[in-house]
């Protein structure tokens, strides 16, 4: 997904204040930068509640105001279709077994989730930081503190090694980023959510752009039309409340 230019955007998009509702996702750009739907407004846990509730997401770089996207098509990951590789469940299985027995390995939700959103924004060895600001983890924090962000992680020798986080409504999960620094670090933190959200009836995990690593783990693009049907049910399911009494270790 492009970044556009911003000095580009005010004849493209709609600017929004703090009280403009969202357009509609239909009038979501279909050429230069796909998928850009608006600019502006804020970060504030009402906005990105009502974003995520809409099929919209903020994602912007440093120095871009807020932009919002609506992308068609659309990558999810179906909880039913997560792939495992046999070395993948190798490495849970030591995981799990270490939890069990010396603690050495624990999994875990919640358990800092400012920290596991401050290792997604870090410099990566093959480039720079994500687009994960100070503005944006203030963002989530706030949704956390509401219990409508969580994070999966592992931890090592009291260490956080991985971890994936993301936004929770009702029975739809919303992923944002992940990390490692360990081997399999961020796949194990994500196989650890994936399972605990099929358990508790999630049937799809938004995975918002589409990449070779997500393909990889069974992920696939639906259309925007399929994606939001399933999204309006699923949020109005019962949220999900005991994230902190299912990790291990």
């Amino acid at each position: 997904m492009a970044s556009p230019n911003p000095d580009s955007l005010d004849c493209m998009i709609p600017w929004l204040d703090l009280h403009t509702p969202f357009p509609d996702v239909s009038r979501a750009l279909t050429g230069e930068a796909p998928g850009l739907l608006a600019a502006g407004a804020d970060l504030s846990p009402r906005r990105l509640l009502d974003a995520y509730r809409h099929g919209i997401f903020p994602w912007f770089s440093e120095g871009q105001p807020i932009l919002w996207w609506s992308t068609d098509p659309r990558m999810v990951l179906m909880t039913d279709h997560f792939k495992l590789s046999d070395s993948l469940q190798k490495a849970i299985r030591k995981v799990e077994r270490s939890a069990a027995t010396d603690g050495r390995w624990q999994l875990r939700f919640d358990g800092d989730f400012e920290a596991v959103m401050r290792a997604c924004a870090a410099p990566r060895k093959d480039g720079p930081g994500t687009w994960i600001s100070d503005e944006i983890i203030d963002g989530y924090t706030g949704l956390h503190k509401l219990g409508y962000a969580h994070s999966s992680e592992l931890w090592l020798d009291g260490e956080l090694v991985g971890g994936a986080y993301g936004v929770s409504i009702g029975r739809m999960f919303y992923g944002e980023s992940m990390f490692a620094r360990v081997t399999d670090g961020s796949k194990i933190a994500l196989a650890q959510l994936v399972r605990f959200l099929k358990e508790r009836g999630v049937k799809m995990i938004d995975c918002q752009q589409e990449t070779r690593h997500l393909a990889s783990l069974g992920a696939a693009p639906i259309s925007r039309a399929r994606f939001l049907a399933h999204l309006r049910g699923a949020i109005e399911e019962a949220q999900i409340t005991d994230w902190h009494t299912a990790a291990r270790g």
